[in-house]
């Protein structure tokens, strides 16, 4: 992935893009409301927290049978991944407040979930949202051999099968957040001397992954050891907990962007994208069960994908009201507006996808 940076087209559909921005700014201003979050999503945040921590602190706390510490662990897992898709993800975009301390506070939950803010901004604000679904840049694309996401990935026979392990392999993310990824992404985005906002000092970013790391084990593997719960007792919690997060999680992100619509463009011999960004957006994103009222609270709008990769700075909490907005507009330039009406039918399409890639090139239409 070391690959140059595409640019984006600067001409092609300009009015997409300006008409959009000043209907949403109108849309706003019209209604004396700021972008960033408000009430609901702070009493959201409160809700998620309790989900999340409480059955810790139970855990903690009460003697009980190792079936209920497991059941509890899986709505850990529940709250874990809410608090990450409302909490964390507006924080680190900058969407949660208009108080910017705030917002680094609310993008800080992500050490409680086991990983690292720095590497996150890369990964997610820098990589994903700029060079979305573009391979060999966008590392959310990037399952090393055992996923083939798109077609521009080698294929191995084992592919065949893997729109049936695929799922059993996503609950893996979170743990695996909490125990590799980390280190080897702060490595190699130091190598390659990335970052968001103002670059920070390596022995900083370093010695901040190294303690947070060590709080991490010592108050979800230590503290539960040292109270007197066995420790296999909590290692396998603790897996489950994070096997849930991880399911989820990968579950909800694959949706918007590894689906049959959407599409992997690439650069063309001098690194220029056809299309230009906000463009680029609307043929590799789609929404998924934009109507549904518990899917739209719990993935904190990240079923409204178009939305977000639009407008990132807009808190999750506007995206149902201005969709109808992106929707029409693009409607008018021509240009697409992918999503499923239901979430079934978004999880139908997705593994279908990843069956079709996982045929042998030569033989798949």
């Amino acid at each position: 992935m070391n690959n140059p940076a595409p640019t984006f087209a600067r001409q092609d559909n300009l009015k997409f893009f300006r008409t959009l921005n000043s209907r949403v700014n109108n849309y706003f201003k019209e209604n004396n409301i700021q972008k960033t979050g408000n009430w609901k999503l702070h009493l959201k945040a409160v809700i998620l927290f309790a989900v999340f921590l409480t059955p810790y602190f139970l855990i903690l706390t009460l003697d009980m049978p190792f079936w209920v510490m497991l059941l509890l662990s899986i709505v850990m897992g529940i709250g874990m991944a809410g608090v990450g898709m409302n909490v964390m993800h507006d924080g680190n975009h900058g969407s949660y407040s208009n108080k910017s301390w705030i917002n680094k506070l609310m993008g800080g939950t992500i050490y409680v979930l086991a990983g690292n803010v720095y590497n996150w901004q890369v990964q997610h604000n820098v990589l994903h949202h700029t060079y979305t679904n573009i391979p060999g840049h966008d590392e959310d694309l990037d399952a090393g051999r055992i996923i083939r996401f798109t077609k521009h990935a080698e294929w191995h026979s084992f592919h065949r099968f893997q729109h049936y392990y695929s799922v059993f392999l996503y609950g893996l993310l979170t743990f695996n957040w909490a125990i590799t990824t980390d280190f080897k992404q702060m490595r190699n985005y130091l190598k390659r001397k990335l970052s968001y906002g103002e670059p920070k000092s390596p022995k900083i970013l370093w010695t901040t992954l190294i303690i947070t790391k060590i709080i991490y084990v010592s108050i979800w593997i230590v503290l539960p050891i040292v109270i007197g719960i066995t420790w296999w007792k909590v290692v396998l919690g603790f897996f489950v907990m994070h096997y849930t997060t991880g399911l989820i999680l990968s579950i909800v992100f694959q949706l918007a962007h590894v689906v049959d619509h959407t599409t992997n463009p690439e650069p063309n011999e001098l690194g220029e994208m056809d299309n230009t960004w906000a463009i680029h957006q609307l043929y590799t994103t789609t929404n998924f069960a934009p109507k549904n009222a518990i899917v739209n609270w719990y993935t904190g709008g990240l079923n409204h994908q178009i939305e977000h990769h639009i407008f990132p700075h807009i808190s999750h909490i506007h995206y149902g009201k201005i969709a109808k907005i992106v929707k029409e507009t693009a409607k008018e330039c021509n240009l697409p507006y992918y999503e499923y009406k239901t979430m079934r039918s978004a999880i139908v399409a997705h593994f279908k996808h990843l069956r079709d890639l996982g045929m042998k090139p030569e033989l798949s239409v």
